[in-house]
C-alpha cells in the first residue's frame, strides 16, 4: 500500500471513529432516559451539543490552554517560523500553520486545528535546546505532515467529543444520585445497573477510542515527514534523541496527550516503555523504538544506539525566542 493511500484509508477511518464517538453519547442519553426520565435523556443530549459546537469553535483556545502554549512577539519567532514555513512549502499546505511555544524543559511538539489556515504548531522550549536543525526540522514535518493529512482535525475533535462524553456521564451520575427518586425510575434494577456500568464504561471508552486515533497516524506522519524533507534518518535521528531524553512534561494533560509527537504521560506513567504490557494498552503512542525501527527499514539504514552531540537550534537562532 502507498503512502497516499494509507493517508487515504486514515481519512475513512476517521468518519467510522468520529462515529464511534457519536454513538457513545447517544447510548450514554439513551440510557439516562431509560433509566430515570425521557427529559433528562434529551436534556443531556442537547447538553452535549451546545457543549460540542462551543468546543469546536474554541477548540485552539482550549488546547492552548490544556498545553501552555502562547504566542510571541513575531521577531522573537521569526528564524523558527522561516523553518515552519519551509517544511510547509515543502509539504505543498496552501497556508503555514502558526507556531506557538510551550515554556517546558521537555522535548516536545503538536499540531492542532480545524483546517491548515487555523492550525499551530506548538513547540516546547526544551525541543529548541536539546534538537539540532535538521532533527527539529524532521519534528516539524512530522506536525506539518499531521496538519496535511487532516489528522490534527480529527485529533481535535477527539479533544471535544470526549470532553463531551465526561460530561453527559457526570449529568448521568448526578442525576442518579440526586435526581432519581424524584424523577421516579423509568427502568427496572436490571436497567439501573446496566446504565451505571455504561457511565462507568463510557469515559474508557472516550479513551480507547483517542487512543486508536493517534497510533497508526504516528507511524504514517513519520514516514510522510521523511518523505517531505527526503531523510529517513533525520526523523529516525530525532526519535532516537526524544527516546534518549529523560525529561518529563510539566504539564502533562491526559485530555491532549494524542496531540503531542511523544506522549508527555508516558514517562510520568512509569517510564518511556511503560512497566507492563497492560500499561501499554493505555498508550496513546506506538513505542519510540517501533516508530525507529519502522523508519530504519524503510530507508535502509540503521541508527546507532546513542546519538553523536550536536548543536542544538538555539545556537543557531536568536535566543530571545526562549525568553
Amino acid at each position: 500500500m502507498t503512502l497516499q493511500e494509507q493517508i487515504r484509508s486514515n481519512r475513512w477511518h476517521s468518519v467510522v471513529l468520529i462515529g464511534g464517538f457519536i454513538v457513545v453519547i447517544l447510548i450514554l442519553a439513551g440510557l439516562l432516559a431509560a433509566a430515570l426520565n425521557l427529559y433528562l435523556g434529551v436534556f443531556a443530549l442537547a447538553g452535549a451539543a451546545v457543549y460540542a459546537v462551543v468546543g469546536v469553535a474554541s477548540s485552539r483556545g482550549m488546547v492552548s490552554s490544556l498545553t501552555g502554549a502562547h504566542d510571541l512577539p513575531a521577531e522573537q519567532m521569526r528564524p523558527l517560523q522561516r523553518l515552519v514555513e519551509n517544511v510547509s512549502i515543502a509539504a505543498g499546505l496552501p497556508v503555514t500553520p502558526q507556531v506557538r511555544i510551550v515554556d517546558d524543559p521537555a522535548p516536545n511538539a503538536f499540531a492542532t486545528g480545524l483546517t491548515p489556515g487555523k492550525s499551530f504548531v506548538g513547540i516546547t522550549t526544551g525541543l529548541l535546546r536539546v534538537m539540532p536543525k535538521r532533527e527539529l526540522e524532521a519534528v516539524i514535518a512530522h506536525e506539518i505532515s499531521h496538519v496535511r493529512n487532516r489528522d490534527t482535525r480529527l485529533m481535535t475533535l477527539a479533544v471535544v467529543f470526549a470532553g463531551v462524553i465526561a460530561l453527559v456521564a457526570d449529568i448521568a451520575f448526578r442525576s442518579m444520585a440526586y435526581g432519581g427518586r424524584r424523577s421516579g425510575n423509568r427502568g427496572g434494577p436490571i436497567v439501573i445497573v446496566l446504565s451505571i456500568v455504561g457511565f462507568l464504561l463510557a469515559p474508557i471508552a472516550a479513551t480507547l477510542l483517542r487512543m486508536s486515533l493517534s497510533r497508526r497516524r504516528e507511524y504514517l506522519a513519520d514516514a510522510t515527514a521523511a518523505e517531505i524533507l527526503n531523510d529517513p534518518e533525520g526523523m529516525a535521528m530525532a526519535l532516537r534523541r526524544l527516546e534518549l531524553d529523560t525529561t518529563t512534561v510539566r504539564h502533562a494533560d491526559s485530555s491532549v496527550a494524542h496531540l503531542w509527537i511523544e506522549s508527555p504521560t508516558s514517562r510520568v506513567s512509569g517510564g518511556p516503555t511503560g512497566e507492563s504490557a497492560l500499561a501499554g494498552l493505555f498508550e496513546t503512542h506506538p513505542p519510540l523504538q517501533s516508530r525507529i525501527a519502522a523508519l530504519e527499514q524503510a530507508g535502509g539504514f540503521q541508527l546507532p544506539a546513542d546519538l553523536a552531540p550536536d548543536k542544538p537550534f538555539i545556537d543557531t537562532a536568536d535566543e530571545t525566542i526562549l525568553q
